[in-house]
């Protein structure tokens, strides 16, 4: 699962430019590492994390980040609504958010039936469709979403071997059953629409500057000798 999920991260965020990028949590998996913004930085809870912090009140200034990056954070938050509205505060015009999370319409989130209190499985798991209408809700447009890891959650080599035909199977007929969701979204900024005035059109006379002042003249020749 860790080095599919990478794989997306690293080929997502090595088109993204701009001048700051921040990671969500998980210090120990480095989401930015194909990314090339001068300044990046991960701040979170969580020990690693460059500065401590809660990831529903970051201490970022207003529309100051190009990227922001959420690995697994909204599956184990206790606010997923606080940490989205705290992303579209730091997110710049135009800036990017990429998500991942467990999809809990899979067999992935089967295995969370069990409740055995391990983790993953003790987080709260958002559906992809229930999430991008919240990101909708606060002006977020999802520029692409997609999923990986159709296996079961196993350990086992020997059915991680048998199951294998999964991944290219379940991306082709069951497609919104992969085990981790992705979404790269973009904070959409609508420009101002200038109004100009409804200006009079004049008709502007025909022919040479002179014929027009001669006309003028005799006009106001007739108008004498009335």
């Amino acid at each position: 699962m860790a080095a599919e999920e990478r794989n997306w991260y690293d080929r997502t965020v090595v088109d993204i430019f701009g001048y700051k990028a921040v990671q969500l949590e998980l210090p120990q998996f480095d989401a930015l590492r194909t990314n090339r913004m001068p300044w990046r930085a991960t701040l979170g809870l969580a020990q690693g994390c460059r500065l401590r912090c809660d990831p529903a009140a970051l201490p970022v200034a207003e529309q100051s980040l190009d990227l922001l990056v959420l690995p697994h954070v909204l599956d184990f938050s206790l606010d997923p609504h606080a940490v989205l509205r705290e992303a579209e505060r730091v997110l710049a015009p135009q800036g990017r958010l990429l998500v991942t999370g467990f999809n809990p319409w899979s067999l992935w989130g089967m295995r969370k039936l069990k409740r055995n209190g391990e983790m993953p499985w003790q987080g709260q798991f958002v559906a992809m469709p229930r999430l991008k209408d919240w990101l909708a809700l606060l002006g977020l447009e999802t520029v692409r979403g997609e999923y990986l890891c159709y296996r079961p959650p196993v350990q086992r080599e020997g059915v991680l071997a048998r199951s294998g035909f999964m991944e290219t199977a379940g991306d082709r007929w069951w497609p919104a059953a992969g085990g981790i969701y992705c979404l790269d979204v973009v904070k959409r900024v609508r420009g101002m629409r200038v109004i100009e005035p409804q200006w009079k059109r004049v008709k502007v006379p025909t022919g040479s500057p002179a014929a027009a002042i001669d006309r003028m003249k005799a006009q106001a020749g007739k108008d004498k000798c009335k």
